[in-house]
């Protein structure tokens, strides 16, 4: 039976939501009840650092290829240390400019942090032990195209750098057109003799690809447009495009083998910006950027022929991501090129080797959610997906998913039709779904932040041997599941490992090393400079040093960690 009953107002939802879905005050605590647009982003950054003066900094991370400002929020107790002293995460999101909701999960886990701070024990002691940075909209102007034009859901996924697409010497002069002038750019379809489609009896508003050997009647032209530039070709070349998460300076193919790459790493203005500000943070040691869809939490490597991490490495993203799995139901943790496919001058490259860190990807949002059944503990059956998907949007948005088609006499095609869904479809949740969605994976950024290390620095046994003669046992301790620096980082000498230093004005140390068996006193002693021991700690875990030491009086033990923060101690001989 045909599902009409709300198609009469599916016009008069689609323009209040056009309209009045963004027209709402900011207030902290915010809302996540409806999608910001990049002015909203920023002026609700710089109301939490209103709030919040004390605990947050604004910066400017550079500005965009068309000049919007890209901006930062740094979450730290200064009383507790400097932010650059204390191991660090980093969320983004909105790289591709489609994929609006990724700000919204970075922006409510800023909300949700600092709202929380100095009333629950967990996210307070968490963040005087730790250092957040975050950039929750990169492709600030893929935002404002997606949020203010007329695009179609894919049309402002990246960066609009001028490129020639069709070759003929001008640039983005065939881009999707609006044809009907309803502020949407749907699909156009023809009847047609011989097709690829054929109309769901029950609801013709659904097209359904005909099995091999039949024969439909309708086919799909694509977007709406029509050919502006008199070539002979529809939308072939739209507005420029350079993939902002293919244009990062690791692993950088040109276009021929990575779509989207651009003609040179860093192209993206912004993107090197970016980049910069990350590498000017050397303390950031966990990272989280968000896109959309398909609910993934990703980890590397990105193509095949990258080496494998070292197994410590795999045992922190391990732990974490499949706790990670528990806390977004039906999320799935997987690598990037294994389970998915391989990328070429990908960001988390870029953060796994050459900043350094343990990296995510989260891939928001499951369309199968948009569920019209009654038993949503499965999935639902993929033959009758798009009748589902057309009762949800009947049902629960009255309408406002879908365009009805619309009959268009086409200057090429001729008598056409013009309808489908919108671009609020498929990739993004609905509004009225958004606070799970963020919340839910907020909370596995904040689970990951939360197991930063934690280093402790102790001398566990001070023994006299003989005269002026000392043996001084020292243990580093980390309390958390990450190690304090990325052993990926230490194979690529990407940053100087960790080192502990023994000084002293009236001192001399004679022997140092790592104690391998302490109860039958076997110690694997460094041959030259015992005083300077190099390490990494790994997580939940711990190392113990032994040291011989001449001389009397106070000796200095200095924990130095590009990652994890600094630590002195000091004892008398």
């Amino acid at each position: 039976m045909k599902k009409h009953l709300n198609i009469l107002i599916s016009a008069l939802v689609l323009a209040v939501c056009s309209t009045g879905l963004f027209a709402q005050d900011l207030v902290v605590p915010l809302r996540f009840d409806r999608y910001y647009t990049y002015e909203e982003v920023n002026e609700a950054m710089k109301l939490l650092n209103k709030t919040y003066p004390d605990i947050t900094e604004l910066a400017l991370v550079g500005k965009s290829d068309e000049g919007r400002e890209i901006w930062s929020i740094t979450v730290c107790n200064s009383k507790t240390g400097s932010a650059d002293s204390k191991p660090a995460i980093y969320v983004d999101g909105n790289i591709h400019g489609n994929e609006i909701q990724a700000s919204e999960v970075a922006l409510y886990f800023l909300d949700y942090v600092l709202r929380n701070y100095g009333s629950n024990a967990k996210v307070t002691e968490m963040l005087d032990r730790i250092t957040i940075y975050s950039i929750p909209t990169v492709n600030v102007d893929g935002r404002v195209h997606f949020m203010d034009e007329k695009q179609g859901s894919t049309a402002t996924r990246g960066l609009r750098v001028p490129k020639d697409d069709d070759r003929d010497g001008l640039f983005d002069e065939d881009p999707a057109d609006d044809l009907d002038e309803d502020g949407n750019i749907t699909q156009m379809r023809k009847k047609v003799p011989f097709g690829e489609y054929r109309l769901d009896p029950d609801d013709p508003r659904i097209m359904i690809r005909v099995e091999e050997g039949e024969i439909g009647d309708y086919t799909i032209l694509g977007s709406e447009g029509i050919d502006n530039d008199g070539d002979g070709r529809i939308n072939e070349d739209s507005e420029g495009y350079i993939d902002g998460n293919r244009n990062w300076g690791y692993n950088w193919q040109p276009n021929y083998v990575q779509r989207g790459a651009g003609d040179y790493p860093f192209e993206g203005t912004g993107m090197k910006a970016v980049g910069q500000y990350m590498i000017d943070r050397p303390n950031i040691l966990m990272v989280w950027a968000f896109h959309n869809s398909g609910g993934m939490f990703l980890r590397g490597p990105n193509h095949k022929g990258a080496k494998e991490f070292d197994r410590r490495d795999v045992q922190v993203l391990d732990y974490l991501g499949k706790h990670a799995e528990k806390m977004v139901p039906g999320y799935r943790y997987l690598i990037s090129w294994k389970d998915l496919y391989g990328t070429w001058g990908d960001f988390g490259d870029f953060t796994d080797n050459v900043v350094g860190a343990f990296t995510y990807i989260g891939e928001l949002f499951q369309s199968n959610t948009e569920s019209y059944r009654s038993d949503t503990t499965k999935p639902g059956d993929r033959s009758k997906r798009d009748q589902e998907k057309m009762d949800f949007n009947d049902y629960l948005t009255n309408g406002q998913m879908f365009v009805e088609w619309k009959t268009y006499d086409h200057p090429v095609y001729g008598e056409i039709e013009v309808g489908g869904w919108t671009k609020y479809t498929s990739r993004l949740p609905q509004p009225f779904m958004l606070m799970d969605l963020v919340h839910r994976n907020a909370m596995a950024v904040l689970e990951t932040a939360d197991q930063l290390p934690d280093i402790k620095l102790e001398v566990f046994e001070k023994k006299k041997i003989d005269n002026n003669l000392y043996q001084v046992r020292v243990r580093l301790l980390n309390s958390k599941a990450i190690s304090s620096i990325t052993y990926q980082a230490v194979r690529l000498k990407a940053h100087p490992q960790d080192h502990l230093l023994i000084s002293g004005n009236n001192i001399e140390v004679l022997a140092g090393g790592r104690i391998t068996d302490i109860y039958t006193n076997q110690v694997s002693y460094k041959e030259y400079k015992p005083e300077l021991q190099f390490m990494h700690i790994p997580g939940f875990g711990r190392l113990e040093y032994q040291f011989l030491i001449s001389g009397k009086g106070k000796i200095k033990l200095e924990y130095t960690s590009v990652k994890a923060k600094n630590l002195l101690v000091e004892e008398e001989l």
